[in-house]
């Protein structure tokens, strides 16, 4: 991979992005909102030093904010990815001195950047409902949402290599990432639920990742989510691994 073909491809891929206002309005702008639309009806500031470990009041809002920013990031990929794939624009990248993983390694950087400045100027958004005396860490925090959507992106691969049409791309995406959301442990513990859907809810990053940010959020040291940042490395190489074997270029 050489990293002036990554950075030339990487801003391309921006600016690609940018020129899509309506992709750019879905993938920023609604998570945006929705964080400072549900924060005025919740009506309820956070409490220092420790926050709820579930629901949308309090330390939940962000939590699942952040989730759905990292689930947008992923359903765009999909969609890049299978619109690419449909219009033979994967096949013409493939014959050029690019490597694939140097392809998706770019989309993959470009969700990334695109997470952090969601969650900026959701904070911006949202700073009045935290009281003066709250410690919260964001720079942590942006750390653990940035190590949750790159695991969760993986989930993404595997769904672009199977998803037929860009035309399927995002309906596919959705009925498979979201209700991964209401098994992660946000609403209800994962101890919680009943076998089946427990087993489930191990084998998916973003029940990690609701762990991970749960726990940054209340002022955990990275030390003790050391197990949910391991459990998502294994399943972004699972997943990439798996998708690596099944993806179409073509």
């Amino acid at each position: 991979m050489t990293l002036r073909g990554l950075w030339n491809l990487t801003w391309i891929e921006i600016k690609v992005f940018l020129r899509e206002p309506l992709g750019a309005i879905g993938t920023i702008g609604v998570p945006v909102l929705l964080f400072a639309v549900l924060g005025r009806v919740t009506n309820h500031r956070l409490r220092p030093p420790s926050f709820p470990s579930s629901g949308l009041s309090g330390g939940g809002l962000p939590v699942l904010v952040s989730l759905l920013i990292a689930v947008s990031a992923v359903l765009s990929l999909v969609t890049i990815i299978s619109i690419y794939r449909e219009s033979g624009i994967l096949k013409r990248l493939r014959a050029t001195p690019l490597r694939p993983y140097t392809i998706l390694t770019a989309h993959v950087i470009v969700k990334l950047i695109l997470t952090a400045a969601t969650l900026t100027l959701m904070l911006m958004a949202g700073r009045h409902y935290f009281p003066p005396g709250a410690h919260v860490r964001w720079f942590s925090f942006t750390i653990a949402l940035m190590i949750s959507t790159w695991s969760i992106l993986s989930v993404g691969f595997l769904i672009a290599s199977i998803v037929p049409t860009a035309r399927f791309a995002q309906p596919i995406g959705a009925i498979i990432l979201y209700p991964m959301i209401a098994v992660s442990g946000l609403f209800v513990p994962v101890e919680a639920l009943p076998p089946v859907l427990h087993a489930v809810a191990l084998a998916l990053p973003l029940t990690y990742a609701v762990n991970l940010l749960k726990g940054i959020l209340n002022g955990d040291g990275w030390i003790t989510h050391m197990g949910d940042v391991s459990a998502m490395t294994v399943l972004f190489l699972f997943f990439t691994v798996l998708s690596a074997k099944v993806f179409r270029w073509e």
